[in-house]
């Protein structure tokens, strides 16, 4: 990961203890799980997602939209729980999205979303626990 300190840390021996083997790819390795591949990408409930590292509170369901990339996508985070970086990978600039936590991989955001932030922020539904409202 990068050598930014986060609030939440852990080696990898303890992520990999954490974390399902796709998690640890995505989240610690900043992979891509395969489209269409995760449930939570049909999530209609309301509710909250939040990361499937350190449990910190992501995005609220009234956020979810459905791009028909085959991903879950968002278009507003909740106030301060997610850091950017600079994704040069693959030949092409994208902003790399991370919990503001504990610094795992969660996706990217692209400026192609609805409003009224006009943003889709494109995450790995592995890398997200859902939580019900009651």
């Amino acid at each position: 990961m990068d050598a930014k300190t986060w609030p939440v840390t852990h080696s990898d021996a303890e992520w990999r203890k954490i974390l399902t083997p796709e998690q640890f790819q995505v989240m610690r390795r900043h992979g891509t799980e395969a489209p269409g591949s995760c449930a939570l990408n049909h999530e209609k409930r309301a509710g909250v997602f939040s990361c499937a590292g350190c449990g910190q509170k992501l995005f609220a369901s009234g956020r979810k939209f459905e791009s028909g990339t085959g991903w879950p996508s968002f278009n507003d985070p909740l106030p301060g729980a997610l850091e950017t970086s600079e994704d040069a990978s693959y030949g092409m600039r994208r902003t790399e999205v991370h919990c503001s936590r504990c610094g795992s991989h969660l996706g990217h955001v692209f400026p192609d979303g609805p409003p009224p932030t006009g943003l889709r922020y494109c995450i790995n539904g592995v890398a997200m626990d859902f939580e019900p409202e009651p």
